[in-house]
């Protein structure tokens, strides 16, 4: 995270700044996976948020971080399958993402595979460390659905 190339935070976010900005409360959900080593050190994290209030709260807004240098062992997408898991059993109908970086080809064919579509475009949204003003990628899916009821109970 720290090159600037993958988020949209700056790279000089402090770890208390993160943690005020990542752990958020309910109806807020954030996932982690910790390094199998067992020394509790996280490797990839999902913050799953309802993407507006009211009527748009079964929209899961999601945003995603993972170490890239554990990217050939399929970590992102192990995270990325959890939240989306994690999103339907709180009962979402959609996710959407609204900052994947364009120019992160690797995330951007996981998100594909698993079924999100880029539904729009935000030209020259992200200033990359390297290559200038790039596109971000709003993207989305659907989710299975367990049941109709409401995602949170009345």
């Amino acid at each position: 995270m720290s090159a600037g190339d993958l988020l949209v935070w700056r790279p000089d976010t402090s770890e208390a700044d993160a943690r005020r900005l990542w752990m958020l409360p309910p109806p807020a959900a954030v996932l982690v996976m910790e390094d199998d080593g067992g020394d509790g050190r996280i490797v990839a994290s999902a913050q799953i948020t309802p993407a507006q209030a009211g009527l748009g709260d079964h929209v899961a807004q999601l945003i995603f971080i993972a170490e890239p240098a554990r990217a050939a062992e399929g970590l992102e997408r192990e995270m990325a399958q959890a939240a989306i898991e994690h999103a339907t059993e709180l009962g979402y109908r959609a996710m959407q993402s609204t900052a994947v970086v364009a120019g992160n080809t690797r995330m951007v064919a996981i998100w594909r595979v698993l079924a999100f579509r880029v539904i729009g475009t935000l030209p020259s949204a992200f200033r990359h460390p390297q290559g200038g003003d790039i596109d971000l990628y709003v993207m989305h899916r659907f989710l299975p659905y367990k049941t109709y009821r409401p995602r949170r109970p009345d």
